[in-house]
């Protein structure tokens, strides 16, 4: 069975995307062994400068790289990734469902983003959109588009 972890920078505090996101976490056990590890966002001052965002990020991304399971094909969510259809989600996990390493592994961060370390490490750099989301929000709709990839595999009419 193919395991899916999800790495995200921040705690989700609000409870309407906590109880979205457990809807598709509930769907998803049917289809993947899921887990979705929240790690904590670096404390930066008010007005940060960019060198303590950097700095900031950087460690975050330490945090990240040691929770990333070993052979898993790594996806940063980040604004400057690739846009994709939900075919081409659905497709990334037939892939590595039919590899030898039935691993996938996204990576959300927090309201700075990623370090471009990490983003260099990825496999796969993704993008939801050229709009800017909360990454709460983020997090909810990535579940549903793994949701939705499974469902696409299946033959299923849930995607139209």
């Amino acid at each position: 069975m193919l395991q899916v972890k999800l790495i995200c920078v921040g705690r989700m505090r609000e409870r309407f995307y906590m109880e979205a996101f457990e809807e598709y976490r509930k769907r998803l056990g049917a289809y993947c062994r899921f887990e979705c590890v929240e790690l904590a966002e670096q404390r930066l001052p008010e007005e940060p400068s960019a060198a303590q965002i950097r700095a900031a990020l950087e460690k975050e991304a330490g945090e990240i790289l040691r929770a990333v399971p070993q052979d898993a094909f790594l996806t940063a969510l980040c604004v400057e990734g690739k846009q994709v259809p939900s075919e081409a989600v659905a497709e990334l996990i037939a892939a590595r469902e039919n590899s030898g390493k039935p691993r996938l592994c996204f990576v959300i961060g927090g309201s700075f983003g990623l370090a471009e370390s990490l983003k260099n490490r990825a496999d796969l750099r993704l993008s939801m959109s050229k709009m800017t989301f909360p990454h709460h929000l983020a997090r909810v709709m990535l579940a549903e588009q793994l949701y939705r990839g499974f469902k696409i595999n299946q033959g299923s009419h849930y995607h139209k």
